[in-house]
Parts: structure tokens; sequence; C-alpha cells
């Protein structure tokens, strides 16, 4: 039966299952550091050897047991992470052992990477992390659509990856509550003006209804669906994409598009002068992305392979997705429920200038999404840097 562990029943689970050596001597500490999930990481102190256990709560660890959650997310993120490594195993942690009643998940131990968010925080530039992320997400989007795999075995992963409870989260809390007067918000008191000037503008409103409507009804690849800083650990050499309990099939451009928010979120963060390893990053991972994605279209029995205009289209509608998916994202994270340490761990004031910015850039790259290109995205954080509100 489903029960919360604790770090002595996480060691429990570990003999159980035979994860260690007899003789190994175990110790457990919690770790999560999360919004919805409890993760302990179990060492054996005579050979350092280690795993992660992590394990699903029936609520949000965010809010509590006010907001119940679905189980199923947990065998959702083991499945996509055993997808995700048939593609591209050296950017995913190992999973040993997934239990769907439980709602566990046991993997690799990644305590020699760092958090890519808190690192770039710390000024780190990660400079394989665009290179990285590029490839993984071409790879997996590539070999899990139409394009690169029997149509009728990816309707079957299709319904396999219908994640209901999960995408209502995404629906809400990216696409909806930050738009309106909704008390899953949160933000300063001194924000206040310039949110409800949010609030009101409808062409603000029609252009995110649209996005949200793309989220809802397209269905190209399998996606991570919360590809942010805080899903990726990293280092100067090695990259790996972990959470992807929010997996289900959606566009093509919505987890460049959370990455891309995330990175500029960082920047906005940042002193000007030390902004650009960010714009190079989002430059680098979009350029990856195509080159990596066109590869493989060439390389693959599509019929329309040869007809170069076919994927010129399908990139730039791409494209258009990753930028207006990014706005929303930059808004949600500025005055939503959950926000990220980039910004909220600057002292006030300049936190408050911050998410000022971040609600200019986020409403520009939603609204004019369309006439934009990956090269903009310096050019449109100076633009909005200090227009008055």
């Amino acid at each position: 039966m489903y029960e919360p562990l604790t770090e002595q029943k996480a060691i429990a689970l570990a003999v159980r299952l035979g994860l260690f050596d007899d003789d190994a001597l175990l110790s457990s500490q919690e770790i999560g550091d999360g919004n919805l999930n409890l993760v302990f990481r179990i060492v054996n102190e005579r050979t350092n050897d280690s795993i992660i256990i992590k394990q699903a709560l029936p609520y949000a660890k965010v809010v509590g047991e006010s907001w119940p959650l679905t189980l199923k997310r947990a065998t959702i993120e083991s499945q996509a992470l055993r997808t995700f490594a048939s593609y591209v195993p050296h950017y995913v942690p190992k999973v040993y052992y997934s239990d769907e009643i439980l709602a566990i998940t046991v993997m690799e131990d990644l305590s020699h990477l760092q958090i890519a968010r808190r690192g770039l925080i710390e000024g780190k530039t990660f400079p394989k992390l665009s290179e990285h992320i590029g490839e993984f997400v071409a790879k997996t989007a590539f070999y899990t659509s139409d394009f690169g795999m029997n149509q009728q075995q990816k309707k079957k992963l299709v319904q396999q990856f219908t994640n209901p409870e999960l995408c209502k989260i995404t629906e809400d809390l990216v696409f909806t509550d930050p738009f309106f007067d909704h008390d899953t918000n949160n933000f300063e008191a001194e924000l206040r003006a310039d949110v409800e000037q949010l609030w009101h503008d409808d062409e603000l409103k029609r252009e995110t209804a649209k996005l949200k409507r793309l989220f809802l009804t397209k269905a190209d690849v399998l996606l991570h669906g919360d590809l942010h800083t805080g899903s990726i650990f990293a280092n100067d050499e090695e990259t790996k994409v972990i959470d992807p309990e929010f997996a289900f099939y959606g566009p093509i451009g919505f987890d460049l598009g959370q990455f891309f928010a995330n990175l500029l979120l960082n920047a906005l963060a940042r002193d000007e002068r030390n902004r650009q390893p960010l714009f190079t990053h989002i430059e680098n991972t979009w350029n990856v992305f195509t080159r990596t994605f066109a590869e493989l279209w060439r390389e693959s029995n599509e019929p329309y392979a040869s007809v170069s205009s076919v994927l010129a289209d399908v990139f730039s509608e791409t494209l258009v997705e990753a930028i207006g998916f990014a706005g929303c994202e930059v808004i949600r994270r500025t005055i939503g429920l959950a926000h990220v340490a980039d910004i909220d761990e600057l002292p006030l004031e300049q936190r408050l200038e911050a998410k000022r910015h971040a609600l200019r850039l986020g409403r520009e790259l939603i609204v004019h999404r369309h006439n934009l290109r990956v090269d903009d995205f310096k050019r449109l954080v100076e633009q909005t840097a200090h227009v008055n509100s």
C-alpha cells in the first residue's frame, strides 16, 4: 500500500530491493527542495555508492494537502526517463527501479553535478549547456514525432503519456491565472499597478489564449513538460535532464520556450554587462536544435524529407511557439504561484526592477512572437529595460 516514505523507510526500501551489498552501512537524507515530491539520497557509507529515491506525494508539496495531486505522475516520470534514455541516454539519469503503487522512481545519483539554476545564479556559465539541451530537445522531439517514428506507434505513445492532471497545472499556472486576478498569484504589493495593467491588456490576453490553445490541442512530440534550469543538473562537461513528471504530447516549441524563459530570467537578475552568456546559450540551443533535427530529418524515410521548404516551415512555426511560450513562462515566474530564485533572491529594489522588466519583456515576446528571431532576445531585453510602466 502507498505511504509517504521517511528517511528510515527509504533505507528499508533500498535494502528490500537489494540495491546495495548485504554489508552496506546505509544513511538517508531527504534532499527534495522542489514543489511536488519527496527526494531521498541513500548512501553506502562504506563505499560511498549512492542512489536517489524519488516519491510523489498525493498533494502539491508547495501548497499542502489542500491541493491533491495524482500519484500517476511518478509512473509518467519513470516512463518518460526510460523513453528519453532510448534516444539520449547520456542526458538523463539511469532508472534502476520504479513502483506504480508506491509512486517511486529509483535512479542514478547526480550529486557530482549542480542544479543549473543555482550555478547560473552563482555566475557559472556551463559552456556546454546549450549544446546538450539543443541536442536533447532535437532528438527526443524528432524520434517521438510523426517524422521519426511509425505514426501508429506514436498514437499509442500519445495515449500512454496522457497526463491531464499535471497538464491542468500548466494550463492554469502558466496560461491562465497570471493574466487574471486569481488567488494563486503571488507578487509584491509594489507591483500591483504593473500587474493590473497586464490584467487589463486585451491584446496580451488574446495572444496568450492562442498559445494556451496550442498547448491544449497540438500533439507533436513527447515533451519534458517542465524544462527549466531547476530541472537540469550540469557541470562544465556534463548535462542531465531530470523531473519529467509533466511529460505529455504537445507542441514542439514548448520545451524550448520554457528553457529560453528561464535563461532570460537569470539574465534579468544579472548586471547588464554579465548577460551575454545567457543570450549566447539561447541562440546556440536553437542552432543546435535545428541542425540536429535537420540531420535526422534528412536521414529519415519521411516522404517530404527532400522538400527543404517543409522543414523550414516546421522550424518557423516552432520558433514562433517557443518565443510565445517563453513569454508566458517569464510572466508566470514573475507574478504566478512558483517564482525563480534567480530574481526572488535579489534585494527588494533590484527585485522589483527586474520583475517590472520581466513583465514588459514577457508581453513583448507573446504579442510580437511572429516578428522575432532567435537573435532578437538581447535587443528585446535591452529595449524593455527602461520603459516607463
